[in-house]
């Protein structure tokens, strides 16, 4: 392999590539690029961490740091296929039987390397991983969400997402993308919803949905959830994280909720620093502001145990 392609990627997880050849160091973009940390020997405990639609595992690294340095976890960061690409062609052919498999390749590698396997992630990466912890049983751990797409934004008693989520199931999905370019100046995610990928999360949530109602306050959703939110999110409903509320064990489902006033956007719940474009100069203002309760909210996710 190009140790050029390499050179400076801190964590890179060469093996992933190994195991999925439509990715490689050399196509991956610089900031994209799936991580892994692990500590020597066997771990009492990993996670896999799972970032969202259009971005990258850039997005989850601070989470991650903090799992590793703070916590003792093995850490896990897969890129999710048709995501962190030089030249992703506008997403065509993006699947999300393949966005399950490199999920689950991740769980495998965090279970052979410990007893306990949590999972968690950002935005779509929250639905897989809400998804994977209901089918894959070797996380027998904890669900961490974050600004989880259960549910997408809009409307009253979010009416208008859930008709966004009905139209990207359909062949609209393709009418309404612009074909612009996906690479643009954020070095860590394309410059644009695709809706070749939006309609695939659409289909994931209707997934998630039935997945959902197999659980009721008699047969509730049994791990522990750790669910953080944001009440400024414009993406993804906060309704979603209260209905997954409802049917779990309620001393094992923390809620750190962001107040509206504090106006943290959907992806920057998870950014301990900001996001300055490529082409930044100096007194930029940054593309996406840090989440000025990050320390708090770490603090209350390892306060789960």
């Amino acid at each position: 392999m190009d140790h050029s392609a390499r050179q400076g990627r801190k964590d890179e997880w060469l093996d992933y590539y190994e195991k999925f050849r439509y990715f490689s160091a050399g196509a991956v973009r610089d900031g994209c690029y799936p991580r892994i940390m692990e500590h020597q020997g066997l771990a009492a405990k990993s996670i896999v961490l799972v970032h969202g639609l259009t971005d990258s595992p850039y997005f989850l690294t601070a989470i991650g740091d903090y799992f590793f340095h703070n916590l003792g976890y093995n850490v896990y960061l897969p890129l999710l296929h048709g995501h962190g690409l030089k030249e992703p062609q506008g997403m065509e052919g993006v699947s999300l039987e393949e966005w399950k498999a490199n999920v689950d390749f991740a769980v495998e590698s965090a279970a052979a390397k410990s007893a306990g396997v949590s999972i968690g992630g950002l935005s779509t990466g929250g639905t897989l991983s809400f998804y994977t912890s209901v089918k894959n049983r070797k996380i027998n751990g904890s669900l961490y969400l974050f600004s989880a797409a259960l549910d997408l934004a809009g409307g009253i008693g979010g009416l208008v997402g859930e008709l966004k989520e009905r139209l990207l199931r359909t062949f609209m999905a393709d009418v309404l993308d612009n074909d612009q370019p996906l690479i643009g100046v954020n070095p860590y995610r394309y410059s644009r919803m695709d809706m070749d990928g939006a309609r695939e999360l659409s289909r994931l949530i209707k997934e998630t949905d039935a997945l959902m109602e197999e659980f009721n306050q008699r047969e509730p959703f049994a791990k522990p959830v750790f669910a953080a939110h944001s009440e400024s999110d414009t993406t993804a409903n906060i309704t979603g994280i209260e209905d997954l509320r409802k049917v779990s064990v309620a001393e094992q489902f923390t809620f750190f909720r962001i107040p509206a006033a504090l106006g943290v956007s959907h992806a920057s719940l998870v950014l301990q620093e900001p996001i300055y474009a490529s082409n930044a100069s100096p007194g930029d203002a940054p593309l996406e502001k840090a989440n000025p309760q990050f320390q708090q909210m770490m603090a209350a996710m390892a306060a789960m145990g």
